[in-house]
């Protein structure tokens, strides 16, 4: 039996295929195997993995044609959550049906997972260590640079005009000076964009966010005109089918936190809220890290602000969606809030951090298996509607403010009317530099500022 029912079987040649012919059908091991090795070096925040899974899947395995990746990129696009590992989600669907899926989903993440609980315990249980202390203090203002460059980034591409720009410094005011709640932003940017659509419909006309494929001249396993598998079809069933298992999934997760440890518990609060962030991540992590500030910090205190940002510095430097930030914050606040016992410190934060990742990724594997088939059934370009158009601008006004958030607790850190740090500052400027006007990768400018502080703190 094949590994693919619906999709043509091809048998392996003795030499490489040319690019004239379509390459053999991936096995389900050999998919495994490729998922596992790409959620183990999948660096570079959402551009540089979409960018490495094209390079694997279109330019050397030819598993799937430009325009077709393309097309599923789009929709990953519209959708919230990590487009990123939605794609890969929605890859491995196309090539090995749901299992496929699920694999590539879960190896896309589950690597980052171990390696931030690692993380996390080393930072909580010798934080304090002058030396390790020294290395984030380091490191914050560089976090600070990275933001800016994602403010500039996101901007670049989203304010084209004035309208869009109105709705950015409009979610800046109103998340700075009036403290307004992300989703009633995301909600308020929405509806302008809807309105703008109608009122001036070709300022709020979205591109899609990539260029059209050029012509390669080669052939792949899944090319332009191959027709949707069997499994890729559209139908209602299919449609129920995936509704009842992922709300069953959650229902039972929710359940059962809520029978062992009753509403009100951390671990339960943790599953609600981060179900809630799932669903607003609209334009990236970066726009949900106010959510997540509003709440992990301000309102639950499973953190502190200064944690926060160490832990934006360790999701920045290791692989999978800069979104796994969350497991970070469940492990601190398991650990800090001692949910198994002042004996179990460790195993708490271990808990904490599986279970904010469960709650945060459900959803993405929900939206790619209910309408990745209906996407399937035609090939044409996405666009983005009139209201995400607003919603992205908006994300830029957000993305601004936490900026200035954090800039504000690296330069003083004693609180405001203290002396500024000017070494912090410099650090950050130097970083911002490297990174704005050299284009110096992530992590060796993070490196580089962690070393610095590091010098600082022994000297």
């Amino acid at each position: 039996m094949p590994d693919n029912p619906g999709m043509p079987e091809h048998t392996a040649s003795p030499s490489p295929a040319p690019d004239t012919a379509a390459p053999a059908y991936p096995s389900f091991r050999e998919a495994f195997w490729y998922w596992l090795q790409l959620g183990c070096v999948s660096f570079g925040g959402p551009a540089g993995q979409i960018a490495l899974m094209h390079q694997e899947l279109v330019d050397r395995k030819r598993w799937i044609s430009e325009r077709r990746f393309l097309h599923a990129l789009n929709y990953c696009m519209l959708l919230p959550g990590p487009e990123a590992q939605q794609l890969a989600i929605y890859m491995g669907w196309l090539l090995h049906r749901t299992r496929g899926g699920l694999v590539a989903g879960v190896l896309f993440v589950l690597p980052s997972l171990f390696i931030l609980v690692g993380l996390s315990w080393v930072y909580m249980a010798w934080g304090h260590v002058p030396a390790i202390a020294g290395v984030f203090y380091g490191i914050k203002p560089a976090v600070t640079a990275l933001v800016v460059q994602a403010a500039y980034r996101v901007g670049s591409r989203a304010l084209k005009n004035a309208w869009l720009w109105c709705i950015a410094v409009a979610a800046f005011v109103a998340l700075f000076a009036l403290d307004v709640p992300f989703p009633a932003i995301v909600l308020g940017a929405g509806v302008a964009g809807y309105l703008g659509g109608r009122w001036a419909p070709k300022a709020f006309a979205g591109s899609g966010g990539h260029a059209a494929a050029k012509a390669t001249g080669t052939v792949a396993l899944i090319d332009d005109d191959t027709p949707p598998p069997a499994h890729a079809r559209f139908s209602w069933a299919g449609v129920g089918k995936v509704l009842l298992t992922c709300l069953g999934l959650w229902l039972a997760a929710m359940g059962t936190l809520m029978v062992v440890w009753g509403w009100d518990a951390v671990l339960t609060q943790m599953g609600w809220f981060f179900t809630k962030a799932a669903l607003l991540t609209f334009g990236g992590a970066y726009a949900v890290l106010p959510y997540v500030f509003q709440g992990a910090v301000e309102h639950f205190q499973w953190l502190t602000a200064p944690q926060m940002m160490d832990g934006l510095a360790l999701g920045e430097t290791t692989p999978g969606p800069l979104i796994m930030v969350v497991s970070y914050v469940g492990f601190v606040g398991g650990w800090s809030r001692a949910l198994l016992g002042p004996d179990a410190l460790f195993l708490a934060g271990a808990v904490a951090a599986t279970v904010v990742t469960f709650f945060t990724f459900l959803p993405s594997f929900l939206f790619i298996f209910l309408g990745a088939p209906l996407i399937e059934s035609t090939h044409g370009n996405l666009k983005f509607t009139a209201p995400l158009s607003g919603i992205t601008a908006a994300v830029v006004g957000v993305i601004f403010n936490l900026a200035l958030f954090f800039a504000y607790h690296v330069l003083w850190p004693q609180g405001w009317g203290s002396r500024p740090d000017a070494l912090a500052a410099a650090i950050g400027v130097a970083a911002g530099v490297a990174l704005l006007r050299y284009k110096v990768g992530v992590i060796p400018v993070v490196l580089a500022c962690g070393l610095v502080g590091l010098l600082h703190a022994l000297l």
